[in-house]
């Protein structure tokens, strides 16, 4: 494990363990007790605790995790498709593949000096990859957990290749909720979205916050750089903020949908709700030698505040 370096000088906040494949997991620690658990199996991060020890991230109790297939739950990395189409497995091939750890990872970036633990993961293509995409680029990720419990996943893709190409992406984020009938989103007012139920058709949301009553999966386009989940029961709101990625998928698969997916329990979709931050709509191009960054940050809060009392000075927006 001596290429582990980058982990090994946090030693009190971060632990390598194993899992029961033998595969990697990086579990950091913060200094009140909260943590999370990344798998280096899809750089996939699996779990997601507060203080408390309370999930903060759903998963199939019928999840199957043992390459190639990806786990369902958690935060999956969709590179460099998010959906099912052309050649490329569903959500590309980046959720299905070994990443490794960093051995040249970038300076920490100014805002991130209340980080307190941190893994630094890279993906590149192998020859079967080729074989369905033939481009050549590294993939860089960083997860990180600050003081305050916030969970921050930066991506850096840079295009090593000699021609320019493009790809789409999303953070694919299950949140562990009480019920999908008692939690509503705020932040997507107004907006156009495309209903991936209905052949994307462009339509605009009219709700005064988008609740749930049965299956749904809409891409809001040109979305804002934070949105909130309401779960009134657990007097929780997730904070869910963004750069570099202009969409925001809300995907619930309801009942029916849920009888149809073997990694999946029946009445699941109860007690989970996707917010992905994602670049779908218009895929993103990359020059030889360019690089793009997308981050995501979430943020857990055990109140019931109005979303237009967030502070977001405080989340470095």
């Amino acid at each position: 494990m001596g290429h582990c370096a980058t982990v090994w000088d946090q030693k009190e906040a971060t632990e390598i363990i194993k899992d029961w494949n033998g595969i990697d997991q990086v579990l950091l620690r913060n200094p009140h007790g909260a943590s999370a658990k990344i798998s280096l199996h899809g750089g996939q991060v699996i779990s997601w605790r507060n203080e408390l020890g309370e999930e903060l991230l759903f998963t199939s109790n019928k999840a199957i995790f043992k390459p190639p297939k990806s786990m369902r739950g958690g935060i999956q990395i969709c590179y460099p498709q998010f959906g099912d189409c052309g050649l490329l497995d569903q959500h590309g091939f980046a959720r299905n593949k070994i990443w490794v750890i960093d051995e040249n990872p970038p300076p920490l970036h100014s805002n991130e000096s209340t980080v307190k633990s941190f893994v630094d993961l890279l993906l590149k293509p192998s020859e079967e990859d080729f074989k369905q995409w033939p481009h050549s680029f590294e993939f860089r990720l960083r997860v990180s957990l600050a003081v305050d419990g916030d969970l921050t996943l930066v991506s850096r893709i840079r295009n090593i290749n000699g021609k320019p190409f493009s790809f789409s992406f999303a953070y694919h984020t299950y949140l562990s909720i009480s019920d999908i009938s008692e939690v509503r989103v705020e932040g997507l007012e107004t907006l156009d979205y495309l209903d991936n139920l209905s052949k994307q058709e462009l339509l605009t949301e009219q709700g005064d916050a988008i609740t749930f009553e049965s299956e749904m999966d809409r891409t809001y386009i040109r979305s804002p750089k934070v949105v909130a989940v309401l779960d009134h029961e657990r007097k929780r709101t997730y904070v869910i903020g963004k750069e570099g990625l202009p969409d925001t998928i809300v995907w619930n698969p309801w009942e029916k949908k849920s009888k149809t997916m073997s990694d999946f329990g029946d009445d699941e979709y109860k007690s989970m709700l996707c917010v992905n931050a994602a670049a779908v709509e218009r895929p993103i191009t990359l020059k030889p030698g360019e690089e793009w960054t997308g981050r995501l940050i979430l943020t857990a809060v055990k109140s019931s505040f109005c979303f237009d009392q967030l502070e977001l000075q405080s989340k470095g927006f």
